[in-house]
């Protein structure tokens, strides 16, 4: 299998989604469970003899959205509720709401008043520093496993979690494998492919998904390293809609080595514990891994961890991209900044709706960036 042949694959599954689930389901006649935020335990969807499917958005017009959400909103939520409202994911058998942030629990209230589907709340604790939080995480786990074993009408062991959990941390570290790949050769994978193959990879059938990941990983590792003196730049903020971005920094003797992202390596970061006690293990891996700003650890998580990816993969640029008006990322980014300053690190900041295209001024503004780090 050629490499081009694997990367087209992803890239067919992550730009039409919902065409893959609904062959998927055809298929294999599995519940769909849609997800709405990375704070999804999948391994309970996945023990439950379901499928885990993440929501991205597809929709262009958010007309019907905005009669139930002000334009001044998420525009991922509203892409989601677009979606919803529009029929596009009557595939689903049900959809997660991880209480992550205002605006997915807002959504969640909407969805359940419009849309009929199967309703999963998770109450997620806020502060996850201390062992209160990691006692309550573990128990909102639980009652997860709970819920959906009575909306699905199964019964869920142990075994299957433990099955489950298995198998979701071959994916993570397959899918760490192929970022760290990239990293030390950055010619390898377009940045745009691999953002495709992370989007591809919340949506597929996740015993094909590894199968997929391992040849791709296995082919890849068979290529001479070259010398690449490219900038190397870190893309954080919560997801990255538009693969653009990816070609527009290429094209200026550059590439994105690494991201922060809720559509990137946030998904597949930290593995969870196969010894202990599943419902523990999962919450853990929540607690423990690079948690977005919506959640608190302490003050200083956020910029720790900035600094830690600028070392640890030798970036020279850090390019922010916040969805337009979601707050908790835009509370971080001020001491960030400061910090950044200080480390004589270029950076940029640029606000994005998720249904809109990458216009002129964007692009100027990203040049611009990139010419900095020339000097």
């Amino acid at each position: 299998m050629k490499i081009e042949n694997s990367l087209a694959l992803f890239n067919k599954i992550a730009s039409d989604p919902y065409d893959y689930i609904k062959t998927l389901k055809e298929k294999t006649n599995k519940k769909i469970i849609g997800s709405t935020c990375t704070y999804t335990p999948e391994e309970i969807v996945l023990a439950a003899g379901a499928h885990p499917f993440r929501i991205s958005g597809q929709a262009q017009n958010l007309s019907a959205a905005d009669a139930h959400i002000q334009a001044y909103g998420c525009s991922m939520v509203r892409c989601m509720l677009e979606d919803g409202l529009s029929g596009d994911l009557n595939f689903l058998d049900g959809v997660v709401f991880p209480h992550s942030c205002d605006s997915i629990q807002r959504l969640s209230d909407i969805w359940r008043l419009n849309i009929p589907s199967l309703h999963f709340d998770i109450l997620l604790p806020v502060k996850l520093d201390s062992q209160l939080s990691q006692n309550y995480f573990a128990k909102v786990i639980k009652r997860f496993k709970s819920d959906i074993e009575e909306a699905l009408d199964t019964s869920i062991s142990d075994k299957d979690i433990s099955e489950a959990i298995h198998l979701m941390n071959q994916i993570r570290t397959a899918l760490g494998q192929l970022y760290t790949l990239r990293a030390a050769n950055p010619a390898l994978i377009k940045g745009a492919d691999m953002a495709a193959i992370v989007k591809a990879s919340m949506v597929m059938d996740k015993e094909e998904l590894l199968v997929e990941l391992n040849k791709l990983i296995t082919l890849l590792s068979k290529i001479e390293k070259k010398n690449d003196a490219r900038k190397r730049i870190l893309i954080s903020g919560s997801i990255c809609s538009h693969p653009d971005i990816y070609q527009i920094i290429e094209n200026k003797d550059a590439v994105v080595v690494w991201d922060d992202l809720c559509s990137g390596s946030r998904y597949f970061e930290g593995l969870i514990s196969e010894t202990e006690n599943p419902y523990i293990a999962i919450s853990e891996r929540f607690t423990n891994r690079f948690v977005c700003p919506a959640k608190h650890i302490r003050a200083d998580f956020q910029l720790d961890n900035m600094k830690r990816l600028i070392a640890d993969h030798r970036i020279e640029a850090v390019l922010f991209i916040f969805v337009k008006f979601c707050e908790p990322f835009s509370f971080d980014y001020p001491d960030i900044k400061n910090e950044l300053e200080k480390m004589n690190m270029p950076y940029l900041m640029v606000e994005m709706d998720q249904h809109n295209r990458i216009d002129e001024q964007l692009r100027t503004r990203i040049d611009t960036l990139l010419e900095i780090m020339q000097f």
